[in-house]
Order: structure tokens, then C-alpha cells, then sequence
């Protein structure tokens, strides 16, 4: 049986990841920050919960100590940050960047020990449309983002002669707790520039990463899911 790793894998978009890889039988771990509440219900569904912070080295050295080797890692741990540049403090800058990317590439490096052993595995990170084409007075998150999508494709590169694929997805606006922010006025707007009409959801990009799994010759790309929203 394969197992799968989705950090921030008990709400929103890990949340319906997670139980995509559960319905296809999987043994899915999911790692999260804080929120007992939702790991809670998505341990009564099968899923393994890890409570660990991404950003800590030492969290997630352990955390793969006790799961062992992983077959499929989701890099979607992720927090926001909306202000504009001249009001963002280096502590803020820093724990995005350190959960984004940090926690990324810590979780990578550790799966990675274990995939080499194999010859297999893939890893999916989780960026965004504003990693595609920025997003204003979200300059820190999008430079996050935007770095996921180019560790993806240096990452594809180094480890594809190792039998290890590793593939990016950016969603675009999906209505998850991370975008309850908005008012319903906002959002009217958002869905006017989304040329097929609505929000997206978590089983959307869930169905991506999915197919990224299934799909043994892609490695290196960065998948959209944002109904159009990036076209240009």
C-alpha cells in the first residue's frame, strides 16, 4: 500500500486531497499547524493526523521518522499574508516564506531520502495563480509561490533520472476557509474575472494532483486550476 503525505491535509484543499487519495485506498497521513477540530473529523474518516509545524526542522525530521518512507508527498501547507510591501514586517516576510517554501523544501528533503532507496515517488507542491502573475498587495505570498513553481521544475530535473517525479498545481481563487476573508461583494467581482463563471473548489485541484499521480510521464510542470483566470 502507498503512502501518502498531505501537510495542511485537514481542511480546505489538503482536506479534499487527502480524501482523494483515501478513496483510492491509500494510506494517507496528514500533517497540520493547529486546527484539532478539523483533524479530528478527518481522522474519523481513515485518515493518520500529525500535528507539526513545516517551518521546524526538527518537527519534520521526526514527523518522517515515525512515518517512514513516503510514496507521495503534497506540499500544501501554506499561509497568507494581504498588505501592501511598506506595511509588511521581516517577521512577517520570513514566516511566510519559512512555511511556503521552507516547509516545502524541509518535507522534500526528507521524502526524498526514502524515494532515492526506491527508484519511485512523487512529490506535488501546491502554489498558486499569484505564483503565476502576482497578485497585488500580495507581493510576499506571490514571491512564495512563485518559488515553489521554480523548485518544482529544478527539482523535476535533479531527480528524474532517479525515477522520482515532481510536478507543481496553482490554484486559482477556491472557496476555501483561506478566502473567507472576502466580502460577497468581492467575491462578485473575483467571479467576474473567472471566464467560467466560479469559484473553484478543493476536489478541483484534488482531481489535478490526482492525475499527476496517475499520470507516470509528467514531471516538471505547473498545472493551473483556476477556470481561466490566468488567461491572458
Amino acid at each position: 500500500m502507498k503512502t501518502v503525505l498531505v501537510t495542511g491535509g485537514v481542511r480546505g484543499i489538503g482536506e479534499a486531497i487527502a480524501l482523494a487519495f483515501l478513496k483510492k485506498g491509500y494510506r494517507v497521513c496528514a500533517a497540520y499547524s493547529q486546527d484539532e477540530t478539523s483533524a479530528k473529523k478527518i481522522a474519523a474518516a481513515g485518515v493518520e493526523t500529525y500535528r507539526v509545524d513545516v517551518s521546524e526542522e526538527k518537527q519534520v525530521e521526526a514527523l518522517f521518522a515515525k512515518l517512514g518512507k513516503v510514496d507521495i508527498l503534497v506540499n500544501n501547507a501554506g499561509v497568507s499574508l494581504i498588505k501592501q510591501i511598506q506595511d509588511v514586517s521581516y517577521e512577517e516576510f520570513s514566516r511566510v516564506m519559512s512555511v511556503n517554501m521552507g516547509g516545502a523544501f524541509l518535507c522534500a528533503r526528507e521524502a526524498v531520502k526514502g524515494m532515492l532507496d526506491k527508484k519511485s515517488g512523487l512529490i506535488v507542491n501546491i502554489s498558486s495563480v499569484w505564483g503565476e502573475v502576482g497578485g497585488s498587495c500580495e507581493s510576499v505570498y506571490s514571491a512564495s509561490k512563485a518559488a515553489l513553481i521554480g523548485f518544482t521544475k529544478a527539482l523535476a530535473k535533479e531527480l528524474g533520472w532517479s525515477g522520482i517525479r515532481v510536478n507543481s498545481v496553482s490554484p486559482g481563487v477556491i472557496d476555501t476557509p483561506m478566502n473567507a476573508h472576502f466580502s460577497a461583494e468581492n467575491m462578485q467581482e473575483i467571479k467576474a474575472e473567472i471566464p467560467m463563471g466560479r469559484l473553484g473548489t478543493g476536489e478541483d485541484v484534488a482531481r489535478a494532483v490526482v492525475y499527476l499521480e496517475e499520470n507516470e510521464y509528467v514531471t516538471g510542470i505547473d498545472l493551473p486550476v483556476n477556470g481561466g483566470f490566468s488567461i491572458v
